[in-house]
């Protein structure tokens, strides 16, 4: 795998850059307006494939080159794209069949980004014709410090249900399965008659008069999935082979509010550096919570690794229904999180706010109101922080617990016809995300089969779909020593989505150490009340309170496992709740009703205790603390979203790097700042 960013050795900070928008005279203003910022890198030609290819085969790399002998004069470094995410309006011309078809079977037209089928033959060809030519081109400029492919994978279009993709398709299930007969078992096809008598039946998953078969549909996902991977890797293939050493990424969306569409755990082995975009979504909840958790699903996509953060708005976006501006200060705490989780850096999209076209109201660096403005002042501050950080640069974030996430369930828990469409995986995943973080616990997610046992306590929120070998993995752990806890819905179907033989939960009853013999969902408004029963088995912690649940309840039956909640009313009244099973040297607790933060944090409390870890309870709500270590020494991040000071005990005394104080036993951080201290030894 290639280095880091090429002699980027500072933390990177900067934004797409689109100077194409512009006259050149503004250049060299932006070259000066970027030193003053601190900037270190920007990334530029995503969207120039018109500008670079303005006929078939014509090439106009001038306006290219003089940009980056501009920003290498200047010390800034180029994250130089391939502007692969929107061909020209002359290549759809030519070949109309490369513009993507719904399942509708409504084909879409060119005029906005992404429009593409990603198994188009016509498209590969022209991607890699250009890939090509800048790798050639490009591959020793001095400027070069990241080759950037395409942009936002899966957004906004992930699957084509064209006659293309349906070829393709069927070339992905015989290399998948063999033979039709294996597709039929698979996919259970002996249901509704649908059974094939040959590949060449297939077609892609389009809309049908009732429910199309789901696992057919999850394979599409996966096979769509696949298609724009199989294009990133020929990108990239062509860049490693003109540029060996330079290492290769496209920007993810990890953020569940962000993109269901891609497998970031099968992506994230394909890039040499984990890159992520995140953007607040404005939805009532708390945004400094969602951006946590999308930093850590990224640096954990990234196996522990360091990651960067390649972009995030300095203020408003232009695409949600209300797109209020950050306060002051909220762009530097935003950012620090970042860094705090593993990025090695804090890029923004963009540099210079648009004038015209779809993002024209969307925040920058250098906002419409210019220099003189609120907006550019904290960039300029901004930069000059992330430029003391710099020996932060490299070390590796220190979680504490684990979560265990993973796409293809989701794929397969939204598919119709489940038993309550209340039931959201990506709620379950934010909550329980929630009631860690208030906890001031450090999460890493995992895949479902992923090595665990460095973690004494493991969540897993949604696994509808969960392997055998994923139940294997998960009972090792727990029989090893670790404390699981389970949400309800988990462990019901294989990877076809076909229901696991005998009771449910499937693949996780023999850890959970129960059976479960209905599911009763709730109805809208409906709530449940949860007691500890007379001798309920709370383990290690104090007398469980009282919960309510909602949603979900169901008819659990104990095999092994104790009640430590049960249902005081509702369908399910007098049954098990809330268990707990010893199992080896662990144990595993089950939740078979919706608890909001609060009342699963009342469970992870005990679960808690009983693997040893301790919440930081002292700390204040919404005052993070985060831990980095290598060999450059060990830093503590102090991030506080509150609106007053904050005291924060440290374990060893330190120097803080954002003004060079002295700090000992404690430090206090000012309402809505952000302090980072090198602790001594």
């Amino acid at each position: 795998m290639p280095d880091a960013p090429r002699s980027l050795t500072p933390l990177a900070f900067g934004a797409d850059y689109n100077p194409e928008q512009w006259p050149e005279s503004v250049w060299r203003e932006d070259m000066a307006l970027m030193q003053e910022a601190g900037v270190t890198m920007v990334s530029v030609g995503i969207f120039s494939w018109a500008l670079l290819e303005p006929e078939p085969g014509v090439h106009d790399f001038g306006w290219l080159d003089r940009l980056l002998d501009l920003l290498h004069d200047h010390g800034v470094r180029a994250d130089l794209g391939t502007p692969t995410v929107c061909p020209p309006a002359w290549f759809h011309r030519a070949h109309p069949d490369a513009l993507p078809v719904t399942r509708e079977g409504v084909r879409l037209s060119f005029g906005s980004r992404g429009a593409i089928c990603h198994t188009s033959p016509a498209y590969r060809a022209a991607a890699a014709d250009i890939t090509e030519r800048l790798a050639r081109r490009y591959a020793d400029h001095p400027a070069l410090a990241l080759w950037h492919v395409h942009n936002e994978y899966g957004v906004p279009v992930s699957a084509c249900y064209c006659d293309t993709c349906a070829a393709a398709f069927r070339v992905w299930l015989a290399g998948r399965y063999g033979t039709v007969d294996a597709v039929n078992d698979a996919w259970g096809t002996a249901f509704w008659g649908q059974r094939y008598g040959d590949l060449e039946q297939i077609d892609p998953p389009r809309l049908t008069p009732t429910v199309a078969n789901p696992a057919q549909r999850l394979d599409y996902r996966r096979f769509a999935d696949a298609a724009m991977r199989e294009n990133f890797v020929a990108e990239r293939d062509i860049l490693h082979r003109h540029s060996p050493g330079v290492p290769v990424t496209t920007n993810f969306m990890t953020a569940l509010s962000q993109c269901d569409s891609v497998d970031y755990w099968a992506w994230g082995r394909e890039v040499d550096l984990v890159t992520n975009d995140h953007y607040l979504i404005t939805d009532g909840r708390r945004t400094h919570v969602n951006l946590a958790m999308a930093a850590d699903l990224t640096r954990s996509v990234a196996g522990g690794a360091p990651w960067l953060l390649l972009e995030h708005s300095t203020s408003g976006v232009n695409w949600q229904p209300h797109n209020p501006a950050k306060a002051p200060g909220e762009m530097a705490r935003n950012s620090l999180a970042h860094v705090a989780r593993g990025s090695d850096g804090a890029m923004f999209f963009q540099w210079r706010q648009s004038r015209r076209g779809a993002e024209k109201f969307h925040s920058a660096m250098v906002p419409h109101a210019g220099t003189d403005s609120r907006v550019w002042r904290e960039v300029v501050r901004l930069g000059a922080d992330v430029g003391a950080l710099a020996e932060v640069r490299g070390t590796r974030t220190e979680a504490d617990v684990a979560v265990v996430w993973d796409w293809q369930s989701w794929w397969a828990q939204q598919l119709e016809w489940r038993p309550s469409e209340d039931h959201d995986a990506r709620e379950r995943a934010d909550t329980a995300y929630e009631a860690l973080y208030d906890r001031h616990l450090t999460v890493d997610f995992a895949a479902p089969e992923a090595d665990l046992g460095g973690y004494p306590l493991v969540v897993v929120p949604a696994l509808y779909l969960t392997t055998p070998a994923a139940g294997r993995n998960l009972r090792a752990y727990v029989e090893g020593g670790g404390t699981l806890v389970v949400s309800f819905f988990s462990g019901i179907v294989d990877e076809h989505d076909a229901v696991h033989e005998g009771p449910y939960p499937g693949a996780l009853r023999d850890v959970l150490g129960l059976t479960v013999e209905e599911f009763s969902p709730l109805l809208p408004g409906e709530r449940v009340r949860l007691a500890p029963p007379a001798g309920g088995d709370a383990g290690a912690g104090a007398a469980p309170p009282e919960l309510t649940g909602d949603v979900w309840t169901e008819f659990v039956v104990e095999r092994g496992a104790r009640t430590v909640w049960e249902y005081a009313d509702g369908p399910a009244a007098g049954r098990p709740a809330v268990t707990r099973h010893r199992l080896g040297d662990g144990t595993a607790w089950y939740v078979s009703t919706r608890l909001d933060a609060d009342g699963l944090g009342a469970v992870l409390d005990l679960a808690a205790a009983d693997a040893g870890v301790v919440p930081r309870t002292a700390l204040a709500r919404d005052v993070e603390v985060v831990r980095r270590s290598g060999d450059s020494g060990r830093f503590v991040f102090v991030v506080n979203h509150t609106q007053a000071a904050a005291d924060v005990p440290l374990e060893a005394p330190g120097t803080e790097l954002l003004g060079g104080a002295r700090v000992d036993a404690a430090l206090t951080v000012p309402a809505g700042a952000v302090r980072v201290v090198r602790l001594d030894g």
